[in-house]
């Protein structure tokens, strides 16, 4: 069987009292799509920030294509890497918030462009036509010399997408990426995503749409209170559920 690029043990997460991650422990292998379901609260966005490093886990550990993130091990002891060292492993990952956080005083193009020249050192006309051929696979190639604030919600969410992409990770992380559209604009944006699956993109996504989990996902996880409660083939977990919490969970969601 294939090494699991993202392994994740033992992870756990407190926040004062509460207990956002308790003991969880996945594996997501090259080329699959995670899909992470359940409550607000349940543990999902946490879980994404750790494998992203923005977010310190309090014990357990996540490795990334065989690379321990965030420590190192000397002398039968673990160490905190630097702020350098955890940027460079973090270069490994693209992320995509909830909201967009796009440059607003620069254009698609330029907020494509910015990580691979300021941060990879690539020649500014390599990034320029790298963006534009992303800018274009995401359905934006109209709209390169734009502004954010000239762009829908699902446009700017489709540039941070390609903005992420241009920094050629190994590991997409989206964090509910459409929840923040309205309605008639989150196709479009299920739809980039869709293809990046298809492209063989290694995905994780926390999402509320059932529909794009169950097309898409090779792994459903269904989180509650920071436990993975069940996790399988989207047919299922989505469709047989083994556990009371997850049909109670789904029962509630699909009314």
């Amino acid at each position: 069987m294939t090494r699991p690029l993202v392994a994740i043990r033992g992870l756990a997460k407190t926040f004062g009292t509460f207990r956002a991650l308790d003991d969880v422990s996945l594996d997501v292998r090259p080329g699959e799509v995670m899909c992470l379901i359940g409550a607000s609260g349940s543990g999902k966005t946490t879980l994404l920030r750790c494998v992203n490093q923005l977010t310190r886990a309090d014990r357990g550990g996540i490795w990334l294509d065989g690379e321990l993130l965030g420590l190192r091990q000397e002398g039968g002891r673990l160490h905190r890497l630097s702020e350098g060292e955890i940027a460079r492993q973090r270069l490994k990952t693209g992320m995509v918030f909830q909201r967009f956080n796009l440059f607003p005083h620069k254009t698609a193009l330029e907020n494509v462009t910015e990580g691979p020249v300021q941060v990879q050192g690539r020649a500014p006309a390599e990034a320029r036509a790298e963006a534009l051929a992303l800018l274009a696979r995401v359905g934006l190639a109209a709209k390169a010399d734009s502004y954010p604030s000239q762009l829908s919600g699902g446009q700017q969410q489709r540039v941070a997408i390609a903005r992420a992409l241009a920094m050629r990770p190994m590991l997409m992380l989206f964090d509910e990426p459409t929840s923040a559209l309205d309605p008639e604009l989150v196709g479009e944006v299920l739809a980039v995503m869709k293809e990046l699956a298809r492209s063989g993109m290694t995905m994780m996504v926390v999402t509320h749409e059932l529909g794009f989990a169950r097309e898409v996902a090779d792994t459903v996880v269904y989180m509650d209170h920071g436990t993975v409660v069940e996790a399988g083939a989207p047919g299922q977990v989505l469709g047989l559920p083994r556990e009371a919490r997850t049909r109670s969970f789904l029962s509630a969601v699909i009314g």
